[in-house]
């Protein structure tokens, strides 16, 4: 397989996975593994795509983006702060010891089963019916849920959802918040690991880099317009049972060694 085809079929899992609650970093690992992607440049990239899905969410939003909304910004920086910290001091660890098939696949599992719990009283503490009527508090508590996404499998989006639903927030409230909430988390994580492993990389990595952002940003834009939909009607346990049954066929097949799962 070329890389531009590694890059378009990372693309398209990074665009559709990112902003569902299904964990778009175990999906990439997974799917990495799988084409034969999993070395560190191809872990670089998968951070660096992240981009592309955080631009649909600005696309999407632009209108909110683009004027002067203190709260909102005032929101987004605290709820950023606490994952970016435990980021910086812990992701060598969290590399190094749970971006692998197994942890990855029980975090789908634990996640799926926390999903379910949730949901059986959805409504229960409804505080907050929009995102734009948060305060400081609520946006903390929604970036401590976050922290949680830094365990691959887990799901930034799932925990921050599912986070602010626990913390008062309405569904439609948590989910446009967990989208604006990555954009200053993407474009971190992407430029702090794009620079630290900046000398690994080389002028012919741009096409490849540049084919991933764009496949990325059009397939997160299209689930992205989807998911408002469908959180207006439904709640999240397809997920959750999506989660629960593709990380019982993750540990299933690495048990029974019917795929050679190396990462």
């Amino acid at each position: 397989m070329s890389d531009l085809l590694r890059a378009i079929v990372l693309g398209v899992v990074e665009g559709i996975t990112e902003f569902l609650p299904i964990s778009s970093t175990g999906h990439l690992i997974l799917a990495a593994d799988l084409i034969g992607a999993s070395e560190e440049r191809w872990t670089v990239f998968n951070l660096v795509i992240q981009t592309g899905a955080m631009l649909a969410v600005v696309w999407e939003y632009r209108a909110r983006f683009f004027r002067i909304d203190v709260a909102l910004y005032r929101n987004l920086i605290v709820a950023f702060i606490p994952a970016a910290v435990l980021g910086l001091l812990f992701s060598k660890y969290i590399k190094g010891y749970l971006f692998h098939a197994v942890p990855v696949a029980l975090a789908f599992i634990v996640g799926g089963v926390i999903i379910l719990l949730v949901e059986r009283h959805p409504d229960r503490n409804v505080r907050v019916a929009e995102a734009r009527n948060m305060t400081w508090l609520d946006a903390l508590k929604v970036g401590i849920a976050q922290c949680f996404a830094l365990i691959p499998g887990t799901s930034r989006s799932g925990a921050t959802i599912i986070g602010g639903m626990l913390f008062g927030l309405s569904r439609k409230a948590a989910t446009e918040f967990s989208f604006f909430l990555a954009v200053p988390t993407l474009v971190a994580a992407g430029l702090y690991d794009l620079w630290k492993h900046r000398d690994m990389l080389s002028a012919a990595d741009v096409p490849v880099f540049a084919v991933g952002s764009v496949v990325a940003f059009v397939s997160a834009f299209v689930v992205i317009r989807w998911l408002i939909r469908y959180v207006a009607t439904h709640d999240f346990k397809p997920f959750a049972w999506y989660r629960i049954a593709f990380g019982l066929v993750v540990l299933a097949t690495a048990y029974f060694g019917w795929v050679d799962w190396k990462a």
